[in-house]
Protein backbone atom coordinates (compact mmCIF):
# COMPACT_ATOMS: atom_id res chain seq x y z
CA UNK A 1 0.00 0.00 0.00
CA UNK A 2 1.41 3.38 -1.01
CA UNK A 3 1.60 6.10 1.63
CA UNK A 4 1.90 9.66 0.36
CA UNK A 5 1.96 12.75 2.62
CA UNK A 6 0.69 10.69 5.57
CA UNK A 7 -2.29 9.28 3.67
CA UNK A 8 -2.68 5.65 2.61
CA UNK A 9 -3.86 5.44 -0.99
CA UNK A 10 -6.91 3.20 -1.44
CA UNK A 11 -6.20 -0.29 -2.75
CA UNK A 12 -7.45 -1.80 -6.03
CA UNK A 13 -8.20 1.57 -7.63
CA UNK A 14 -6.85 3.22 -10.75
CA UNK A 15 -4.18 5.79 -9.89
CA UNK A 16 -6.28 8.61 -11.40
CA UNK A 17 -8.88 7.84 -8.68
CA UNK A 18 -6.58 6.77 -5.85
CA UNK A 19 -4.49 9.96 -5.94
CA UNK A 20 -7.64 11.97 -5.18
CA UNK A 21 -7.59 10.55 -1.64
CA UNK A 22 -5.11 13.33 -0.89
CA UNK A 23 -6.75 16.52 0.40
CA UNK A 24 -6.50 19.22 -2.26
CA UNK A 25 -5.86 16.82 -5.16
CA UNK A 26 -8.74 16.63 -7.62
CA UNK A 27 -9.03 15.31 -11.17
CA UNK A 28 -6.97 18.10 -12.75
CA UNK A 29 -4.02 18.14 -10.33
CA UNK A 30 -4.06 14.33 -10.11
CA UNK A 31 -3.81 13.94 -13.88
CA UNK A 32 -1.11 16.63 -14.03
CA UNK A 33 1.03 14.90 -11.38
CA UNK A 34 0.66 11.46 -12.97
CA UNK A 35 1.58 12.88 -16.40
CA UNK A 36 4.61 14.66 -14.95
CA UNK A 37 5.84 11.46 -13.30
CA UNK A 38 4.95 9.32 -16.31
CA UNK A 39 2.59 6.89 -14.59
CA UNK A 40 -0.33 5.44 -16.54
CA UNK A 41 -3.56 6.85 -14.94
CA UNK A 42 -5.20 3.42 -15.35
CA UNK A 43 -2.43 1.64 -13.41
CA UNK A 44 -3.68 0.02 -10.20
CA UNK A 45 -2.56 1.58 -6.93
CA UNK A 46 -1.50 -1.93 -5.81
CA UNK A 47 1.12 -2.09 -8.60
CA UNK A 48 2.86 1.13 -7.53
CA UNK A 49 6.56 0.71 -6.81
CA UNK A 50 8.43 2.55 -4.04
CA UNK A 51 10.33 4.54 -6.68
CA UNK A 52 7.08 5.73 -8.31
CA UNK A 53 5.73 6.68 -4.89
CA UNK A 54 8.83 8.82 -4.29
CA UNK A 55 8.35 10.49 -7.69
CA UNK A 56 4.72 11.31 -6.88
CA UNK A 57 5.79 12.83 -3.54
CA UNK A 58 8.38 14.97 -5.34
CA UNK A 59 5.84 16.08 -7.98
CA UNK A 60 3.36 17.13 -5.28
CA UNK A 61 5.95 19.47 -3.71
CA UNK A 62 4.83 22.21 -6.10
CA UNK A 63 1.22 22.10 -4.90
CA UNK A 64 -0.37 23.13 -1.62
CA UNK A 65 -2.00 19.91 -0.39
CA UNK A 66 -2.93 18.05 2.82
CA UNK A 67 -1.88 19.72 6.09
CA UNK A 68 -0.63 22.98 4.57
CA UNK A 69 -3.87 23.46 2.64
CA UNK A 70 -6.03 22.63 5.67
CA UNK A 71 -4.03 25.12 7.77
CA UNK A 72 -4.31 27.81 5.07
CA UNK A 73 -8.10 27.39 4.78
CA UNK A 74 -8.48 27.38 8.58
CA UNK A 75 -6.50 30.62 8.89
CA UNK A 76 -8.59 32.24 6.14
CA UNK A 77 -11.80 31.37 8.00
CA UNK A 78 -10.32 32.57 11.31
CA UNK A 79 -9.40 35.89 9.66
CA UNK A 80 -12.95 36.36 8.41
CA UNK A 81 -14.34 35.58 11.88
CA UNK A 82 -11.98 38.04 13.57
CA UNK A 83 -12.83 40.79 11.07
CA UNK A 84 -16.52 40.39 11.87
CA UNK A 85 -17.48 40.73 8.22
CA UNK A 86 -20.69 39.17 6.92
CA UNK A 87 -19.02 35.93 5.85
CA UNK A 88 -17.20 35.70 9.18
CA UNK A 89 -20.45 36.10 11.12
CA UNK A 90 -22.07 33.36 9.00
CA UNK A 91 -19.11 31.06 9.78
CA UNK A 92 -19.45 31.85 13.50
CA UNK A 93 -23.17 31.05 13.52
CA UNK A 94 -22.72 27.89 11.45
CA UNK A 95 -24.97 29.12 8.66
CA UNK A 96 -24.42 28.94 4.88
CA UNK A 97 -21.81 31.47 3.81
CA UNK A 98 -22.40 31.79 0.06
CA UNK A 99 -25.89 33.23 -0.13
CA UNK A 100 -27.97 30.05 0.01
CA UNK A 101 -31.48 30.16 1.45
CA UNK A 102 -32.03 29.02 5.03
CA UNK A 103 -35.82 29.06 5.31
CA UNK A 104 -35.78 25.48 4.10
CA UNK A 105 -32.79 23.22 3.43
CA UNK A 106 -29.31 24.25 4.71
CA UNK A 107 -29.31 21.11 6.88
CA UNK A 108 -25.66 20.39 6.14
CA UNK A 109 -24.56 23.60 7.87
CA UNK A 110 -27.32 23.88 10.48
CA UNK A 111 -27.29 20.25 11.59
CA UNK A 112 -30.29 17.97 12.09
CA UNK A 113 -33.68 19.61 12.59
CA UNK A 114 -34.68 20.04 16.24
CA UNK A 115 -38.39 19.80 17.02
CA UNK A 116 -39.83 22.73 18.96
CA UNK A 117 -42.58 21.92 21.46
CA UNK A 118 -45.91 23.16 20.16
CA UNK A 119 -48.64 25.04 22.04
CA UNK A 120 -50.30 23.07 24.76
CA UNK A 121 -53.89 22.27 23.92
CA UNK A 122 -56.71 23.56 26.12
CA UNK A 123 -57.66 19.99 27.07
CA UNK A 124 -54.19 19.30 28.42
CA UNK A 125 -54.36 22.43 30.61
CA UNK A 126 -57.59 21.38 32.32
Amino acid sequence: MARILGVDLPRNKAMKIAIRALYGVGPKIGAEVLAKVGINPEKSSNDLTEEETQQIRAALEGFTVEGDLRRQIGLNIKRLRDLGCYRGIRHRKGLPVRGQRTHTNARTRKGPAVAIAGKKSIKAMK
